[in-house]
């Protein structure tokens, strides 16, 4: 058994851990709320943005989508991964790394593959595995429209020029504080409608400008969005999995703690019981 201060410098050691969990917990969970809030007043926009176009590219001809619409033969892919900074968040950063890797191997396996990473943590793993032709590490710390925008072009070159032939997103989708749930979303070419009529979809509508016109006006504002929700997707995920994390190493260091405390009022009480013989004893001695 460990002498007594060694039990007491684990202590302490540990009651110094739950405090900086403790705190990084609620910092998690007020940043949270910040970043909840936004994903869910974006989504119910960025889904009837991505409806409408697809209802209304379906009921144009293919060449009005212009080359962003252009289904071609896919011979190089380039996947946009979507990670955190900082780690301390649980299984966040190895769901995706994981879901690449798989990706690569179930859909990609004959096809070239390059990463476009955000985040460091995606980055530092899966350089060691594939090509990572550009990153982003700074997006996270001013988050708006505009800075995820610049980057949406960027692809939206890429895709234009031929470099690719298919972009697609991988992020952490968010559920909840405790569940977040791993994405791949094709962003280039845009993908046609699912099932159903898109004339009839469209049919009780009257457009102005042209149906034409609104599309291609639509085609890069819904493609900034897409991309917008996915990173407000991951930025709110990662606290929910951050904060989760923190509560469950807290939890943990709560219990060690307890068992330690255990531990050192035996061995305590222990110590007290041979200094009590070893008197009685002596006393005994002294007597005989």
């Amino acid at each position: 058994m460990a002498n007594l201060k060694e039990i007491r410098n684990r202590i302490t050691s540990i009651k110094s851990t739950m405090q900086i969990t403790s705190a990084m917990k609620m910092v998690s969970a007020a940043k949270l709320k910040k970043a909840q809030d936004a994903i869910t007043a974006m989504r119910p926009y960025s889904s009837k943005l991505t409806e409408l176009l697809q209802n209304l590219s379906a009921s144009l001809d293919s060449s009005v989508g212009g080359v962003y619409s252009n289904q071609r033969e896919v011979s190089k892919v380039l996947l946009v991964v979507v990670t955190s900074n900082r780690g301390l968040c649980g299984g966040f950063n190895s769901s995706i790394t994981k879901e690449v890797i798989k990706t690569v191997k179930e859909k990609y396996n004959n096809v070239e593959v390059d990463l476009f990473a955000i985040g460091k943590k995606g980055s530092d793993v899966l350089s060691k595995q594939f090509n990572i032709v550009a990153t982003r590490n700074d997006i996270f710390d001013d988050l708006t429209f505009d800075n995820v925008a610049a980057i949406a072009e960027k692809l939206m070159g890429l895709y234009a020029d031929g470099t690719y032939d298919k972009i697609e997103v991988l992020y952490n989708q968010f559920k909840n504080a405790a569940t977040q749930i791993p994405q791949v979303e094709q962003f280039l070419p845009i993908k046609p409608i699912e099932g159903g009529d898109a004339d009839a979809l469209s049919s009780d509508y009257i457009y102005e400008p042209s149906k034409k016109e609104i599309v291609e006006a639509l085609i890069p504002k819904s493609l900034k969005t897409q991309l917008y929700k996915a990173l407000r997707d991951s930025f709110a995920s990662e606290h929910g999995a951050r904060m989760t994390a923190m509560h469950k190493a807290t939890d943990n260091a709560t219990d060690l703690r307890d068992d330690l405390l255990l531990t050192y009022n035996k061995a305590r009480q222990a110590a007290i019981t041979n200094e009590i013989l070893e008197i009685v004893g002596g006393a005994e001695a002294l007597n005989n």
